[in-house]
């Protein structure tokens, strides 16, 4: 949406990009869990090596 301006240190919007992708990277992605927590509510296990 914003571009380039997403990623320049000159803008506060920077900052807000940066603090809100902190959020998700210690959880691994949003897909991942999302998908862990699906497989394991309907009882088909997950394995990370199937």
């Amino acid at each position: 949406i914003h571009g380039a301006n997403g990623l320049s240190q000159e803008l506060p919007l920077e900052r807000y990009f940066r603090d809100a992708r902190m959020q998700t990277i210690p959880d691994g992605t949003s897909e991942m869990m999302k998908l862990i927590s699906t497989y394991t509510i309907l009882g088909k296990g997950f394995s990370a090596y199937a």
